[in-house]
């Protein structure tokens, strides 16, 4: 529909009622040959469009980038389904931005779905807000770690997400390797029995320093995080509300893990 009015008004613009024949049959081709997909994406009035531009295409970005990881080998599991399920939960999405989640979800399964533009659009939005990418990427890993472990598959899309945000392929191994203890860490908070050593390893892995690290170079990479995952500075560059919570439990786990570190430090 869009595509016929554009062409129409583009084509009598500049050859007059000729132009309007011929904007209305490329308007019509235009229509038939993305229609479906920008209307999947949402148009003029869904998802991307939801409260602001950029806050609405972190969102339908984030959900369409993880049903491609989702797919990428295959099949989509019992366990990335209840995982996207879950978040959307946590965000405490209304029903309408639900239905349009889960219909990112799915359109990011397509094969032929375009992640190198989806996320060239991401990019776009958030150019000048780093810390907004790396929090996509960080959601992007937890989907591809949801049956804790990661394939090959899923390695090389992370890889490509990594790569179109401006995130080289070390940065990108060193967030593999702390999402991993984030992960044993918070597993170990709840068990008693949990060995300390290891618990303290993973601590030193999240906040990215060795365990001979000075009490500097410590205190340095916990500001460090701690300014990265804040929750007001990220609502400040964009960062939709609902993925407030997801912000705060990120700095509860860097808070934790610096804190273990500095009761045991001799």
């Amino acid at each position: 529909m869009w595509g016929k009015i554009l062409g129409a008004l583009f084509g009598m613009a500049l050859l007059k009622i000729p132009g309007l024949f011929i904007g209305l049959l490329v308007g019509h081709w235009f229509d038939k040959s993305y229609g479906g997909a920008f209307a999947s994406r949402g148009g003029f009035n869904g998802f991307s469009r939801d409260r602001s531009e950029a806050q609405g295409i972190f969102r339908y970005s984030t959900f369409a980038v993880m049903g491609h990881i989702a797919k990428s080998n295959g099949v989509v599991t019992r366990s990335h389904i209840q995982q996207a399920s879950l978040f959307m939960e946590q965000l405490g999405l209304t029903a309408t931005q639900k239905q349009e989640a889960q219909d990112a979800f799915r359109y990011g399964k397509q094969a032929d779905f375009p992640l190198l533009e989806q996320l060239a659009e991401f990019k776009s939005a958030y150019r000048s807000r780093p810390e907004m990418l790396l929090m996509f990427l960080e959601i992007q890993i937890s989907t591809a770690y949801v049956d804790l472990h990661l394939s090959q598959a899923e390695q090389k899309i992370l890889l490509q997400v990594a790569s179109a945000l401006g995130i080289g392929a070390i940065q990108l191994e060193q967030m593999l390797s702390r999402y991993e203890a984030e992960a044993r860490f918070a597993k170990s908070n709840t068990n008693n029995t949990a060995d300390v050593g290891s618990r303290l390893a993973d601590a030193y892995k999240i906040l990215g320093v060795s365990a001979d690290s000075s009490e500097a170079t410590l205190k340095k990479a916990y500001k460090k995080l701690m300014a990265q995952h804040h929750p007001d500075k990220l609502m400040s560059q964009g960062l939709p509300p609902e993925l407030m919570e997801l912000a705060k439990q990120k700095t509860q786990d860097i808070q934790a893990a610096y804190e273990l570190i500095r009761k045991h430090r001799v």
